[in-house]
């Protein structure tokens, strides 16, 4: 495993991404409207900055934003066998929001573990 992302809730993805793009001298890797959100992919050579835009008022993000702010909501480990990661999770002990993989952006699977298991983190497994 390796880390993927950084999932960071925001009101507004393309000016964060315009300024994390001339911060950091990156660039745009992928963006899509999936799941209620516009999500951007920001390129950093060993990772991604993924930006999480609420495009409405229901949903886990615009959740997240009304409870904490913007900010760091998740942080996701890549893995080449997520039905293997999620079954170590289990015999951990970890509790599991994601029993099964599903489908996430950029048409990755994608399980997610409950933060009052992993040190008060959502962490994200994501298989490409």
């Amino acid at each position: 495993m390796h880390f993927d992302h950084a999932g960071i809730a925001t009101d507004d993805a393309a000016g964060l991404a315009d300024l994390y793009t001339d911060l950091f001298d990156t660039h745009v890797a992928h963006e899509e409207t999936f799941d209620g959100m516009n999500v951007v992919f920001l390129s950093l050579g060993n990772g991604y900055f993924e930006l999480l835009e609420p495009t409405d008022d229901e949903g886990a993000i615009a959740s997240y934003l009304d409870s904490n702010g913007p900010g760091i909501h998740h942080l996701a480990v890549a893995t080449g066998d997520i039905d293997a990661a999620l079954a170590h999770a289990r015999e951990m002990d970890i509790d599991l929001i994601d029993e099964e993989p599903r489908g996430g952006a950029w048409g990755h699977e994608v399980a997610f573990l409950h933060p009052k298991s992993t040190g008060g983190i959502l962490v994200e497994f994501v298989q490409h």
